[in-house]
């Protein structure tokens, strides 16, 4: 018989050079609140760390000596863990919204199109402008252009044009990308 292993989520992987992993004959040491002590070598600092009952991580490798702080690695772990997930909340996921307009929409129809594009780029997303041809009306693709200008002309103020208007195969598309605020 098999026994599966209960599912657990993958654990953000840190690489964190502490104790005795330190490779390097001098360091800056810091405190745990950021005081620092000063440069000794990493003996010194290792027993500095022991008699303290914490460890000694090494946080910047590429100052000159480099510079390592006498914490607890799991608070230093933890903290690391927050900083990560504070980045991910203040990341968003921007969506692209997509909207299709005809060559030879009704002008109630254009207005209710271009009403959505509004409300899309105000909430921040980005909106992608899709134009489909069907039939013969491939041979009157200026009518395209002419409802891709006006929607770029009425959204100036809040919105700017990140991929002009193309055609891939029987469709011409654009994308609009709403103007960060200060």
């Amino acid at each position: 018989m098999i026994r599966k292993k209960p599912f657990q989520r993958p654990q953000p992987q840190f690489r964190i050079t502490a104790n005795f992993n330190i490779r390097v004959p001098e360091l800056r040491v810091l405190t745990d609140i950021g005081e620092m002590i000063g440069v000794m070598s990493t003996q010194e600092a290792l027993e500095r760390a022991r008699t303290e009952g914490k460890d000694l991580v090494l946080v910047t490798e590429t100052a000159n000596p480099p510079i390592a702080k006498i914490i607890d690695l799991a608070k230093y772990r933890y903290q690391l863990q927050q900083k990560m997930a504070e980045g991910r909340k203040k990341s968003k996921a921007q969506d692209i919204k997509e909207v299709r307009f005809t060559p030879f929409i009704g002008e109630g129809d254009f207005q209710t199109r271009l009403k959505r594009v509004v409300e899309f780029l105000k909430k921040g997303d980005k909106v992608r402008l899709t134009l489909e041809f069907r039939g013969r009306a491939i041979t009157k693709q200026e009518f395209g252009r002419e409802h891709f200008d006006r929607v770029f002309a009425e959204t100036a103020d809040i919105a700017t044009v990140e991929i002009q208007p193309r055609m891939l195969g029987k469709k011409m598309m654009a994308q609009l990308m709403p103007i960060k605020k200060k």
